[in-house]
């Protein structure tokens, strides 16, 4: 039998007590006095952005597809993790990560669950483990004692690594002598080919401007190893969601009408487009990386969250010992309750460049 769910102020204590040993605790701190008052009204939602990059909630509110809601960016995100820990501590209204990270946040305890996906991987949006084209490294088992370079540990890049080396038969000891090393991603092109690294795991625009310059070849990608799947979802804590359901539904709704607006719209359009979005905003942004969009790689229409998108990262963390069985219930991590975005659209043609 299922024990009975804790009450919110129990399951927040938990976290609280989580982020302590973690070393989040001042961010989870600085939230806690935000979070019964939130200081803006229910139909601002505060948020935290990337440089460069236009979110599919930035895509949303300038379609006008929010219902008269308005987005506040706060600022700009150093990563997933850090970017869902903001919104269960109160600092933001929303945040995004790999669902590894919302899964290891609910192992946790954290009140908020995720409600819609937003990123994913297809075969016009996937990273690639890249080595020089010269390097003996051809196989999995090639990579042990080697180093390999990723954005963040712990999240979607380590994962597929581990899936990578798993399914090529390499037990656990020796999936642990592969190194794996945190990189800023501007810098992983050229640590690998200086040599100080074996293997850089680049994405998206990082990805493309190595291809042209040359001299590197895949090892593997997370679209030839998983296929197409939906990676990362949008969290929103659960005291909004209580407090503000219609609001909720109009965020989450909205951002689904716009992930499937950029599946059916021509990709020169979606990018004249956001270039508008990052030129009127004025944050002084490189606008080179919006010529190198290609999808946002979210997997279903309307950005509806599949269990086994959760499940499967969920074995993951068990297996790595990160979190226990009974610490995480899938039910409760997400809902699709307050999406309402239209019925499935065609997805957009396209190739692997």
């Amino acid at each position: 039998m299922r024990p009975p769910e804790r009450p919110p102020h129990l399951r927040r204590r938990e976290f609280l007590a989580y982020t302590a040993l973690t070393g989040l605790a001042a961010t989870a701190a600085t939230g806690c006095g935000r979070a019964s008052g939130r200081g803006v009204p229910a139909d601002t939602l505060r948020y935290q952005g990337w440089a460069g990059t236009v979110t599919p909630a930035e895509l949303a509110e300038d379609l006008g597809h929010l219902d008269g809601l308005t987005l506040r960016w706060v600022g700009n995100t150093t990563s997933g993790p850090q970017d869902i820990q903001a919104a269960a501590a109160g600092d933001t209204d929303f945040g995004g990560a790999f669902n590894g990270a919302v899964v290891k946040m609910a192992a946790a305890k954290a009140p908020v669950r995720a409600v819609i996906s937003y990123y994913g991987v297809d075969e016009e949006r996937y990273n690639g483990f890249y080595v020089l084209e010269d390097s003996p490294i051809r196989t999995a088992r090639d990579l042990i004692g080697r180093r390999v370079a990723m954005n963040t540990l712990g999240a979607h890049a380590e994962a597929m690594l581990d899936t990578y080396l798993e399914r090529a038969g390499l037990d656990p000891a020796q999936a642990a002598q592969v190194e794996r090393i945190a990189l800023p991603p501007v810098n992983t092109e050229q640590a690998l080919r200086k040599g100080h690294i074996d293997v850089a795991v680049l994405g998206d625009i990082l990805r493309d401007k190595a291809r042209e310059r040359g001299g590197i070849r895949a090892l593997f990608d997370d679209h030839r190893l998983l296929g197409t799947f939906s990676a990362g979802t949008y969290v929103m804590a659960d005291r909004y969601l209580d407090r503000y359901p219609e609001q909720a539904r109009a965020f989450v709704t909205g951002v689904g009408r716009a992930l499937d607006w950029s599946r059916r719209t021509p990709r020169e359009e979606v990018v004249a487009r956001m270039v508008r979005i990052v030129r009127r905003r004025d944050r002084s942004e490189d606008l080179d990386p919006l010529r190198y969009w290609r999808s946002y790689g979210v997997a279903r229409a309307g950005g509806r969250i599949a269990p086994g998108e959760l499940s499967l990262w969920a074995r993951w963390l068990q297996r790595r010992g990160d979190i226990k069985a009974d610490r995480v219930h899938l039910p409760d991590i997400y809902t699709n309750a307050f999406n309402h975005s239209p019925a499935p659209a065609r997805h957009r043609s396209g190739s692997r460049p």
